[in-house]
């Protein structure tokens, strides 16, 4: 098996814990926040602890702007076919197209049985899972004339109307592991997703399971480079290797990395609920993946030996400029002297930066923009709470009365995310990359420890943001102490990441974020 190329993608696997609603909700929101292209929950509609999974998906639809939502996988003994099609697309066409289906035949019989579904065999589940796909994809067909009729063993349509037809192209997605259902990926599915914790072997098992899913489209005539080989996956980060995916976020890019170039794996879900762990997979693991795939995609190119082959081809000054800072302070508090930071050694002269350097500078930017639009949604939640309204991010229907308790919750669920995603960023600075940047760069360690000083306040300044927000559910519409607190977040933030970008983004161009990167 290697890679087909298809673009790299990563999302979260989420537990739908209906003792946790909100949560679960909030959990969502952060995978868009750091990046994440996809949102799955798994489906199991005879769990009383779940919450329905496709309600779930209707609700976080509405919460959320740019992330894709998908069952993984749905319960399909379940949920009949047709109304599946329906639903599936409806959710797409309300969403602008980001609903993908992830299907199952079903697994846990007994509990599919007692809750009304049919007990179905191996084979058999096959057989009724290959039926229903094409059920489903004669819904979607719009452009074929005549009603629908598919007379199967397990499904049977006699006349239906089609539609409606959804926004998008949606794939199928199918868990598979044994050898009929992975053929059956290959016949009719548009993507494998199995899970990697239900390979004994790991990785190893990846070659025979993909050459069925190959074996599979060609004998249906398709060409087995377009159906999507994806992968949840679990794993812990932590300073030193503890095993495959246990370990640095530089480690996970490493085996990530590999699985592409050498399975053909170009979607990663993580089954995680953690919101650190969400975090380094969306902002830190995710891009550095892209970055090393697609510079392993591309021949390499001729180094410059000589200043004359510089001029001729390769950069010789950094094409990244560090974002300004804004000047403006908007609360009287100066938790720093801001003129008494160091400066970086100039870089040397006449330095090449290769595609793979710029890379890097401009993804500590990217991280960087994020984070100051992430504020900037704070400060307009504030704003909307103050005025009593709730969040259009989370897209409720208008409650008759809302009690300012509510809104203050809005905005705590938002400022905990936010105040996380902060933390572990510069945590993961701390940690990894600015250790990096020591050992390879000594004239950079008066700013590197300046830099953790500063985090050091902000964290601080973090901890009086959820202070205050204790402090307004105690005194409901006093919003002085929590108007102040965001403010000095403000303040110190946009300052902080301005200072660090224009110190740092022209040594990580010439070092990398870790050993080995450039």
């Amino acid at each position: 098996m290697t890679d087909h190329g298809h673009e790299l993608t990563f999302g979260g696997f989420l537990t739908p814990a209906a003792a946790q609603p909100d949560q679960v909700v909030a959990l969502a929101r952060l995978c868009e926040q750091v990046g994440l292209d996809l949102v799955t929950f798994q489906d199991h509609p005879y769990q009383p602890g779940f919450l329905d999974t496709w309600t779930l998906m209707s609700y976080v639809a509405a919460a959320t702007e740019r992330v894709r939502l998908a069952g993984n996988v749905l319960n399909l003994p379940l949920r009949q076919p047709v109304v599946l099609a329906r639903s599936v697309a409806s959710l797409d066409l309300l969403t602008g197209g980001r609903v993908e289906l992830g299907l199952g035949a079903g697994a846990f019989w007994d509990a599919i049985e007692a809750t009304g579904g049919r007990r179905l065999s191996p084979g058999a589940a096959v057989d009724a899972l290959d039926e229903a796909i094409r059920v489903i994809r004669e819904v979607w067909d719009t452009g074929h004339r005549g009603m629908i009729r598919v007379d199967g063993e397990h499904y049977r349509v006699v006349g239906a109307k089609r539609g409606p037809a959804p926004a998008h192209p949606v794939g199928i997605w199918v868990g598979a592991y044994k050898p009929r259902m992975l053929r059956l990926v290959g016949r009719a599915a548009d993507g494998w997703l199995p899970s990697l914790s239900y390979l004994p072997k790991g990785p190893d098992e990846l070659p025979a399971l993909n050459a069925l899913v190959e074996e599979g489209a060609r004998a249906a005539g398709r060409d087995p480079a377009t159906i999507r080989r994806m992968l949840n996956v679990t794993g812990t980060f932590a300073r030193s290797s503890a095993g495959f995916l246990a370990g640095p976020p530089e480690q996970w890019v490493e085996e990530l990395a590999g699985l592409t170039l050498e399975h053909g794996i170009t979607t990663f879900i993580l089954g995680s609920d953690e919101p650190r762990a969400i975090q380094i997979f969306g902002q830190e693991v995710a891009p550095a993946v892209r970055e090393l795939v697609a510079a392993e995609r591309t021949p390499p190119e001729p180094r410059a030996a000589t200043g004359q082959q510089a001029a001729a081809g390769a950069p010789s000054t950094l094409g990244v400029t560090p974002t300004p800072d804004p000047g403006v302070r908007l609360s009287a508090r100066r938790p720093w002297d801001e003129s008494t930071r160091p400066s970086a050694p100039p870089p040397p002269a006449g330095h090449v930066y290769p595609p793979r350097g710029q890379a890097a500078g401009q993804h500590l930017v990217d991280v960087h923009d994020h984070l100051r639009q992430e504020l900037a949604q704070v400060r307009d939640l504030l704003e909307q709470v103050k005025q009593g309204t709730v969040s259009p991010g989370r897209a409720r229907a208008a409650l008759n009365e809302m009690t300012m308790r509510q809104n203050n919750w809005t905005l705590g669920a938002y400022c905990a995310a936010y105040c996380t995603m902060v933390t572990q960023h510069h945590g993961l600075e701390d940690a990894s990359i600015f250790p990096h940047l020591r050992r390879s760069e000594t004239g950079l360690a008066a700013v590197l420890d300046r830099l953790e000083e500063e985090h050091v306040v902000i964290h601080g300044v973090v901890e009086s943001v959820d202070r205050a927000l204790v402090e307004l559910v105690r005194r409901p519409g006093d919003f002085t102490g929590l108007q102040e607190a965001v403010d000095l977040l403000t303040d110190t933030l946009l300052s902080h990441l301005s200072y660090e970008e224009h110190q740092i983004v022209e040594p990580l161009a010439r070092h990398g974020f870790f050993p080995g990167q450039l």
